[in-house]
């Protein structure tokens, strides 16, 4: 909805208020009813429909008196959302001295004091007057918070979740006010919800920002490390190196947990026999573990990609260049690793499908041998039939007669299954 119709709607309510207040009270509570009501009611649905962006934006378009009207109008539950949207001098007209809270994400600023990370309080923007921090970690911002966070800092912070692209000129590239972004999947290792995460890194005047829409590992055991132990960590290109760094820790740790699962699925698959339970259960972790070893192998390649451009860039000193050398020996080594995984998997995957074969040509075979069984007395029946049966059995008592035809198919049956084992025995015998 435009910023007019909103200016057209006010107008009109405090119109309508002005009317009702001149009535007598009898037609004043008609006009309230009729008019009055109906207006607050249209002018709360188009605030129910619209997003804490576009309130925002309608806010800062409106005159003061419009936007205290409408203001007023606003829930409460959805004021804090509308605070980040707001321009600084509209905000401090309608609210006061209120900050917008961090609800739904969560914001660590750390600055670098005696070669150690130190977590600062983080309540509103008056906590960053005056502080230089080393690092910025935003988790599950929102488009407004990023754009607050961003505009104090002077550079623009982009969604985690906006770059996929497989371009290395997409994904890791230098803006023109000299901010670096670089874009990458770090491994969330959870039983039974193991998967990439999207980062979005900045590097912006010697500040590092990382934006994540959830909580890594890798992200707070770099806290706990910077923060413990001295000259850990010098400047932000130090802190992003070792979030690199532990991001592949992270994956060769994944890579020793599926050499552990596949090694049990081998003890399985080399059994004399596999039943078809087991068989689902094998594939199912073979597959499990095959989507694991490819994500694994997807970030480590990302990683790669990324330290490569650090590189060719001359970003890194000395000291740090050493580092990241070190960090791509160890994803050449998770290379071999992987590699070695796909070729296990791949030799599990057959030879457990290779079980299900024999199982199913072992159903196969004892159908076969079931209609050759019965073969003899199908061709009897069919040759005389009941009616003809009948007529051979006359004056027979039927327990008599039937009783007989009973053992004599039983005897026909077992002869012919005694005489396909006996042929069977001499063929598996004969020298070929």
């Amino acid at each position: 909805m435009s910023i007019e119709k909103f200016k057209e709607m006010l107008d009109r309510q405090k119109l309508v208020d002005q009317v009702v207040r001149s009535q007598k009270m009898s037609r004043h509570e008609v006009a309230e009813v009729l008019v009055h009501k109906q207006h607050e009611a249209e002018l709360a649905n188009a605030i129910k429909r619209q997003t804490a962006a576009e309130l925002g934006e309608t806010l800062d378009g409106l005159s003061l008196e419009q936007a205290r009207e409408l203001w007023q109008r606003i829930p409460e539950a959805r004021i804090n959302d509308i605070l980040w949207e707001m321009s600084d001098e509209r905000r401090l007209e309608l609210a006061g001295g209120r900050e917008p809270d961090i609800e739904g994400s969560k914001i660590s600023i750390f600055e670098l004091v005696d070669g150690k990370l130190r977590q600062m309080p983080y309540t509103g923007k008056r906590d960053l007057e005056g502080v230089r921090p080393v690092w910025v970690d935003l988790i599950h911002a929102s488009k407004a918070q990023r754009a607050y966070i961003g505009a104090h800092f002077g550079v623009e912070l982009p969604d985690p979740l906006d770059v996929t692209d497989l371009e290395v000129s997409a994904r890791f590239h230098i803006e023109d006010n000299d901010a670096i972004h670089l874009h990458s999947n770090f491994l969330l290792d959870r039983a039974g919800d193991s998967r990439s995460v999207p980062v979005a890194f900045v590097l912006y005047r010697g500040i590092l920002f990382s934006l994540r829409e959830e909580d890594l590992p890798v992200f707070r055991l770099q806290r706990r490390l910077a923060r413990t132990q001295p000259g850990y960590v010098t400047d932000a290109i130090d802190v992003l190196l070792d979030l690199y760094g532990a991001d592949v820790e992270c994956s060769s740790d994944s890579l020793e947990n599926s050499y552990a699962i596949l090694a049990k699925v081998g003890k399985l698959v080399l059994n004399e026999s596999v039943s078809d339970e087991q068989a689902a259960s094998i594939l199912s972790d073979i597959a499990e573990e095959e989507d694991q070893n490819g994500r694994i192998r997807s970030n480590i390649l990302d990683t790669q990609r990324a330290l490569n451009f650090l590189m060719r860039g001359r970003l890194l000193t000395v000291p740090q260049m050493e580092d990241a050398k070190q960090i791509l020996r160890n994803i050449d080594s998770l290379n071999s690793h992987t590699a070695f995984l796909f070729d296990k998997i791949n030799f599990l995957m057959d030879a457990t499908i290779g079980f299900i074969n024999i199982n199913q040509n072992k159903r196969v075979n004892q159908l076969t041998i079931f209609s050759v069984v019965f073969m003899p007395i199908n061709v009897l029946a069919g040759m005389g039939g009941m009616s003809e049966f009948s007529m051979m059995t006359a004056g027979v008592p039927w327990p008599l007669a039937y009783g007989l035809f009973a053992l004599g198919s039983a005897l026909i049956g077992l002869a012919t299954y005694v005489g396909l084992k006996h042929f069977e025995r001499r063929r598996l015998r004969s020298p070929r």
